[in-house]
């Protein structure tokens, strides 16, 4: 499946829009990376544990993102973005959505 954050695909033509898809996860810090967190605060530098953790909730998003256009019948994802929001103190989602079209292929000339 081609996803892209553009709203076409070099090569391809959309002849079917399908519908908005959209995948989130919502993660909540742990108390133990909240402390080495404020330690690296302290000192400077980036804080891999929340790095990490945006990173792994960013793939999940991304991957029910996909189900749900797979669902669909889709051969890609187009205009896909991401937000982000904090549910409650320490609990952060992060969504992924875009447009689930099918595609063909250019004819070439």
């Amino acid at each position: 499946m081609i996803i892209t954050t553009t709203e076409s695909i070099p090569g391809y033509e959309v002849v079917e829009v399908l519908g908005i898809v959209k995948g989130s996860s919502a993660r909540a810090r742990h108390v133990g990376k909240d402390i080495l967190a404020a330690l690296r605060n302290i000192v400077g530098g980036e804080v891999t544990e929340y790095t990490k953790l945006i990173g792994e909730s960013r793939e999940q998003a991304i991957e029910r993102m996909i189900e749900e256009a797979k669902k669909l019948g889709a051969d890609a994802i187009i205009g896909v973005r991401f937000g982000t929001t904090q549910i409650m103190q320490g609990v952060a989602e992060i969504l992924s959505y875009g447009t689930a079209v099918k595609i063909k292929k250019k004819e070439e000339s």
